[in-house]
Parts: structure tokens; sequence; C-alpha cells
């Protein structure tokens, strides 16, 4: 990090990607470009800011062509999806596209990017994974709020990490935590919990920022998107059910020994239909335990044998002046003195 005389804003000789996905933001596009450059222009060498349209409703494409004009914002790459996709996905878009030496993920309307900085102090340090989190959270519904602190808790007891304080979605990833992530089968379900798991180096942050509008979020994707995420990042699941069968197998095998022992030594056995009926009852709970954990794992493999890409890029277009390809164009040459006939002749 560099600072010139009493200059207090740092500067970072590297290329830094800025990731944001948006949708239906139209009006706020041009407030959401300008404050990004002026954040990060002056911060580093060089810049890209990556814009992923998670296949909005609104006019946010062609507000985006008009903003990238020769006069318009310089820098920024957009990629427009043809349908709309969960936010990891989404980011991944941006990541896998990104030609950074760093690379920032964040929510702009959430996230306040104003604390790059920061992040980026702590990741030319040394720092692998930069993750930050904010103590102050957007509102949401009471069943979502619900739903998401079970699901963590789960996370947690299966995976050991803690998605929403230990890898929360505001980060900043070096290139080769991304060339890692790369490698796995589903990087983009893969994106969300590697960077905290994978062995690297990391950093937690935490500030205080009043959260801006946060996109809706539906509880039912909301829970598809963590089942798919737990089913397929840790096998603690998988050995539930195998201990729930091994437990099912035992007692079915205890309960046949209590049969044939009350069939040898009692005469009346019909006292015992009530512990009988209570018994087949406890058994039909845990087949059907059994059978919904398993029919996750058969629809997560269903979905990697079968499914096609998880998004589509229908559009893709650039900002009009890319400054790193100025950079490329200029080219400093030594003055030397011109040689002319009579200057010849006096040497």
């Amino acid at each position: 990090m560099e600072s010139s005389g009493g200059n207090l804003q740092p500067f970072f000789p590297v290329f830094l990607s800025v990731v944001f996905v948006v949708r239906n933001q139209s009006a706020r596009m041009s407030e959401l470009l300008e404050r990004a450059g002026r954040c990060i222009g002056p911060l580093v060498s060089d810049y890209e800011l990556i814009v992923i349209d998670n296949a909005s409703q609104d006019d946010s494409l062609a507000v985006l062509k008009g903003l990238m004009g020769e006069n318009g914002h310089s820098n920024v790459q957009v990629y427009a999806l043809s349908k709309e996709v969960d936010t990891d996905t989404a980011f991944w878009v941006g990541l896998e596209n990104a030609l950074g030496d760093f690379v920032v993920v964040l929510d702009p309307l959430v996230d306040d990017i104003a604390f790059v900085p920061e992040m980026l102090d702590k990741a030319v340090r040394g720092a692998d994974v930069v993750f930050v989190n904010n103590r102050l959270k957007p509102t949401q519904g009471l069943a979502y709020r619900f739903s998401y602190a079970v699901f963590n808790r789960l996370y947690k007891a299966f995976g050991g990490v803690d998605l929403a304080r230990e890898a929360p979605q505001y980060r900043l990833l070096n290139k080769r935590v991304i060339n890692f992530i790369l490698q796995h089968r589903q990087p983009a379900m893969s994106y969300r919990h590697l960077p905290a798991t994978g062995g690297f180096s990391r950093v937690h942050l935490d500030y205080s920022a009043k959260p801006g509008i946060p996109s809706s979020k539906h509880l039912a994707d909301s829970i598809n998107r963590g089942m798919r995420l737990m089913v397929s990042t840790t096998r603690a699941p998988m050995r539930v059910v195998t201990m729930l069968s091994l437990f099912g197998a035992v007692a079915n095998l205890l309960y046949s020994g209590y049969v044939v022992i009350i069939a040898v030594f009692k005469e009346d056995v019909a006292p015992g239909w009530v512990s009988l009926s209570l018994q087949q009852s406890g058994m039909f709970f845990l087949i059907s335990l059994v059978l919904l954990v398993l029919g996750e794992y058969i629809l997560n493999m269903a979905s990697l044998s079968n499914e096609g890409p998880l998004y589509h890029v229908g559009q893709e277009f650039t900002s009009a002046r890319i400054t790193r390809r100025e950079k490329l164009n200029v080219e400093d040459v030594a003055a030397e003195p011109l040689v002319t006939p009579s200057n010849r002749e006096g040497q």
C-alpha cells in the first residue's frame, strides 16, 4: 500500500475486479456505477466493474447501454442473464469472467463499497480471502429469519462452518482461490463455502453501516438453494442416513426378539397391541425420514447428470472506454537528436 504526502487515500498497484448483481434497478444504475468508480478508481492501478444483470424485467439493459458510451462510465462489463438464477450462481458468472488480481463480491444495495480499501489492504498483506460482515442486517420476514437461523445451525453442525458469520457474501478473493474453485464440479455452488473451508489464509472484518434496500428473497427459493448446498458440500447428511438405517435395523431385530419372547412366555398377547402400534408408527417415521434425505441426494445426483448449464448470458457488452487498453497503447520513447546532413558533415 502506498500513499503520497498528506493524502490519506491509500493506493495499491494491483488490478481489481468488482462484481455485483442487480435486478430491476434501472433507476439506481447510474448512481451505483458512479459511486463504485469514484471509490475504486483512485484506489488501484487498474480496475473493472462487472455488472451481472439477473434477468431484469425493467429497462435496465437499455439504461446500462446508455451509460457505457464514449462519455459514460469506463471499465464496466455487463453480463445480462437470460433467466433469473440464485444469487450465488449470478455472482459466479462475474467471478469466472473477472480478470483482476483480486476480486471483490458485493451486493451494491446492501454492502458498503467504501470498505474495500481495508479489505484490499489485508489482501495485499497476504490474506487469500477477506470476509466482511455488516453488523446491521437488512430487515427480513419472520419466516425467512427463522429458516435462515435453522439452516445455519444445521450447516454448522454438518459442515463445521457458520455461513452467516464465517463466510458472508461480501468478500474479496485473490485469483488463486478462484482458480481452485474452478476445479470443482459445481463451482457456482462450491463458491459459497470453499473459501472458508479450503485451507486458505483468511481474515474476518466487521463494520456497521445502515444497509440500503435489500433485494427481495423468496423463502421457497432460499430453502431449495440451502438444501442443494447442504447435500452437495458435506457428507454428514448421508452419515445421518446410514446411522438411522442402522438404528432401524437394530430396533427391528430387537423387536423381533421381543415378539418371540412374548410368543413363548405369554398366552394372551392382546394387551401388547398398544406397544406394537407405537413401535410400528416409530418405524414408519424413521423410514420416512430416511427416504426424505435419500430423496434429496437423488435429486442432487440427478441435477449433476441431467441438468444443463446453470445460467446463460443473453447479452454481453463493455464500456466504450477501457482505461486498461488506453494504457497499453501508450509508449514512452526517449527523445533523440535530429540528424541532418549539415550536422552529419560536422561529425
